[in-house]
């Protein structure tokens, strides 16, 4: 196997691992969420799937980031593919980012502060 092959393989492992954990993620919000609604607790029920479900799309778009990475890097390292990973990582940023704020319910640079204040 050549190294090209080799990466491909790489690349395609945290491919799989990234749709994995974004799959388990939402089944174990799906799990807890039901398990908190066969106590009662609704508003806990939606808060905790809501987490953990956040939780979950950040861990999968961060791991799909690292595949998108080795293969522009190891399998087709063009100004193209280059461009192509920018724009990727770009949105999934900003989509990590957007959904970071969501659940903590502030900005990065002020968790402290906002932590402080409850």
């Amino acid at each position: 196997m050549h190294f090209e092959e080799w990466m491909d393989v790489v690349v395609h492992a945290f491919e799989v691992a990234g749709v994995g954990i974004l799959g388990v993620g939402f089944l174990v919000a799906l799990l807890g969420a039901a398990r908190a609604l066969s106590r009662g607790e609704r508003r806990t029920a939606y808060e905790q799937a809501r987490q953990n479900v956040g939780r979950a799309i950040l861990l999968g778009l961060e791991v799909l980031i690292i595949a998108d990475i080795v293969e522009t890097i190891t399998i087709d390292p063009t100004l193209e593919s280059a461009a192509s990973l920018g724009l990727i990582v770009l949105v999934r940023t900003f989509l990590s980012f957007s959904l970071e704020v969501e659940l903590d319910g502030a900005l990065p640079w002020r968790k402290e502060r906002a932590a402080r204040a409850e």
